[in-house]
């Protein structure tokens, strides 16, 4: 029979749990957190994105429910956690010296994603479609980043922005050349 999943060749016939534990052996040092107010549709994209460039975990604030359709079962080979809270997913981060990064185009001290120097060990959070952000989240974060755009609209699909910036973070810690980490 053949297998259907949602997986690169690689991985055609493997369990679960090996596909998991083959991948947690080459897991980026960078972490996704959702601020799941809303219960947005894009949050599947944003999952499905985070399998794409192997982050070591997703988290969801809030709802814990998000759209797994739109995650394309890639959730099943990733580590995902729950936090209740907003206060619950800082004291977990900050306890493990990590750092919160707030991707929102619509904050006016948002630094350029062009020019922002990331670190090794960092989180960065994606908010609803529609609010973006909250207030709350904003001021728990080390830093705000922003996806410069040059059209007439304001802000890009969150699940578009999480794969811009999540590529980013590869590319500028030297993860894509395949070579150590530079951050």
């Amino acid at each position: 029979m053949e297998d259907l999943r949602n997986v690169v060749d690689e991985y055609k016939g493997w369990s679960n749990e090996a596909i998991v534990a083959d991948l947690d052996e080459s897991r980026v040092d960078l972490e996704v957190a959702i601020e799941n107010l809303a219960h947005d549709f894009n949050m599947g994209t944003v999952v499905r994105n985070a399998n794409a460039f192997n982050v070591r975990a997703v988290h969801v604030i809030g709802k814990k429910h998000y759209n797994r359709r739109g995650a394309m079962a890639t959730d099943k080979y990733l580590h995902i956690f729950h936090h209740a809270s907003l206060d619950e997913f800082v004291k977990n981060i900050k306890t493990r010296g990590w750092k919160i990064i707030g991707i929102e185009n619509n904050t006016p001290n948002a630094k350029p994603l062009n020019s922002f120097q990331f670190v090794k060990n960092t989180v960065l959070v994606f908010g609803s479609e529609s609010t973006g952000l909250s207030p709350e989240m904003l001021a728990a974060t080390d830093d705000i980043v922003k996806i410069e755009q040059f059209g007439s609209t304001r802000s890009v699909n969150v699940g578009v922005a999480s794969g811009i910036t999540m590529y980013q973070y590869l590319k500028q810690c030297g993860i894509l050349d395949k070579y150590e980490s530079k951050c």
